[in-house]
Parts: C-alpha cells; sequence; structure tokens
C-alpha cells in the first residue's frame, strides 16, 4: 500500500525535527565549556528570538503588536517566565552539573509528570496498568541517577539529578498552558521567549553575573540552540502533526531523540555512554509509551 504524499511528507518533517532536538544535548554541553550556564541562555535566547521573529514574519498570520491585547500580554508574560526563563535555567545548570547523557535522559521524564498531573490536580483515574508505566519510568530514572546501582540509592549527583527532574516538571507545566492558549503559534511562541528574555536580562543584573560578548565558539553554540532547540525545530514538528493524518503516527518518533542524542553526545563530547543510561533510557520510553496506550 502505497504511502500518500502528505503522510511522506508528515514523517520527512518529523524526521528531520527528531534529528535536530537529539543533538541539542551536545550543543549544550560543548556550549558550557566557553560560557556560564546564565549567559549561555541569555544569549540562546536572543538567537532564538532573532529566528522566531523572521519565521513569523514569513507565516500567514503575523504578530500584530498593535492588536494584543491584555490578557495575550499577561498570557505570555506568565509563559514567558516557566519557559524560556526558568525552564532554561534549571535545565542548562543541571547540564553543567551532570553528564551530557544524564541531564538530556532525565529531561524526558516530562510526559509521566503530565500523567501524574492530571492525577492529582484532574482527579483523573488511573488504570493499574497506568501505575505500573509509572513505575517502570520511575525505575528508569534511579538507574540512571544511580550509575546503575539502583539498590544503593546512592545519587551520582543529587543536586543536579533534581535539577533535571525539575526541569521536566516545568516544562510539563509549560505544555498545559501552551495547550490551552489557542494563539498562532509563532507569534505566541515568539511573545513568551521577548518575555523571558526581559526575566534573563533581571536576573543577571540581580545575581550580579557578568554579562559578556562570548567568544566565537560560544556564540555560534548559542545560535545553534537558538536555531535548533528554541526556533524552527518545533515549527517544523508542529507542520509534521498537521500534515499527518493521524498524529499517533508522527508523535511516538520524539521517543527516537534521546536515542540518538546519546550517539552525537559519544561522537562530539567525548562521553562513554554508560550501560545504565541505555537500560534506563529504555525504562522511561518504555512506561510512557505504554501509558500513551493506555490513554489511547
Amino acid at each position: 500500500m502505497q504511502m500518500e504524499p502528505q503522510q511522506k511528507k508528515a514523517y520527512l518533517l518529523a524526521f528531520t525535527a527528531v534529528l535536530f532536538w537529539s543533538t541539542v544535548s551536545s550543543a549544550f554541553k560543548l556550549t558550557l565549556r566557553y560560557m556560564s550556564f546564565q549567559n549561555l541562555v541569555f544569549w540562546s535566547v536572543l538567537n532564538g528570538i532573532a529566528v522566531l521573529i523572521l519565521a513569523n514574519r514569513l507565516s500567514g498570520t503575523p504578530l500584530n503588536i498593535k492588536k494584543l491585547n491584555v490578557k495575550n500580554i499577561l498570557s505570555s508574560a506568565v509563559m514567558g517566565f516557566f519557559n524560556p526563563f526558568l525552564y532554561y535555567l534549571v535545565l542548562i545548570k543541571a547540564y553543567s552539573l551532570l553528564e551530557a547523557q544524564i541531564a538530556g535522559t532525565l529531561n524526558y521524564f516530562w510526559p509521566i509528570v503530565l500523567v501524574l498531573f492530571s492525577i492529582v490536580f484532574l482527579k483523573q483515574k488511573i488504570k493499574p496498568i497506568g501505575i505500573l508505566a509509572i513505575f517502570i519510568s520511575f525505575t528508569g530514572i534511579i538507574i540512571i541517577s544511580t550509575g546503575g546501582n539502583p539498590l544503593t540509592m546512592k545519587f551520582n549527583n543529587l543536586s543536579g539529578v533534581l535539577l533535571a527532574l525539575s526541569s521536566a516538571v516545568l516544562w510539563a507545566m509549560y505544555w498545559i498552558m501552551n495547550l490551552k492558549d489557542k494563539r498562532e503559534d509563532t507569534g505566541k511562541i515568539l511573545l513568551n521567549m521577548i518575555f523571558g528574555l526581559v526575566y534573563l536580562g533581571i536576573w543577571l543584573i540581580i545575581q550580579q553575573q557578568s554579562f559578556y560578548i562570548p567568544t566565537v565558539n560560544g556564540y555560534l553554540g548559542t545560535l545553534y540552540i537558538g536555531i535548533f532547540e528554541m526556533g524552527v525545530t518545533y515549527i517544523i514538528w508542529l507542520k509534521a502533526l498537521k500534515f499527518s493524518s493521524d498524529t499517533a503516527k508522527v508523535s511516538n518518533l520524539i521517543y527516537l531523540s534521546p536515542f540518538l542524542g546519546l550517539f552525537w553526545i559519544n561522537l562530539f563530547v567525548g562521553e562513554t555512554i554508560h550501560l545504565s543510561t541505555i537500560v534506563g533510557l529504555m525504562f522511561i520510553v518504555s512506561g510512557i509509551l505504554i501509558q500513551a496506550r493506555v490513554k489511547g
């Protein structure tokens, strides 16, 4: 049976997005060699804004500042606080404390956090298989965090692990807010990012962090992150979902990203990939896929 052209386009776009996202952990870790985590976030967001301005201008419904109402501004002010401000500060700090393979893998726990939120705050009932799925993913986190020694419960870097898991919680919260906001995506994200940049500037001043022009290598790293983590990749992913006859057909492809990411981390960052990372990641993704199957 021949695949429809629209579905082919959806898969091509989805694989492109997954490929870009899989390189981001390496980009974070390499760029941290040239600047502090605060400056990395600031310059990446600045570059991301430049990319999103271009993308928004080329979209069919460009952002019109004059037409923004109080609700739009307040919504972006809140969302911009969670992402990019708080989310990326917490995430990149985790990368500065942990190996890229650990920080990046733990961040993929956010779909399970969404499930936990729905149980606690929305009072949704969960089936026994759903509880098993959550337990499987938690097991993966313990395996990764303890370096393959889950029974000892001795974490390699507890602060880094907590920050990485906190970033997953923050992303889940942002994801919920984003789903409820029906504005055009590029304009909405652009406005969120602008507020986030303001918060980051205030944060740097309050923390008395030295603001500086990065080196060439550092700037290229933030440019890459701004384009492929904060800019065009999300737009590519949304287009893939739009072209697909069934979003589930492309949605599960996102879980190829952390496995591909381990390859890039080994190749470019030079980390030896631990067996515990691979096994733990398999547990996390298995739990997520089981939970998705239960919901479906």
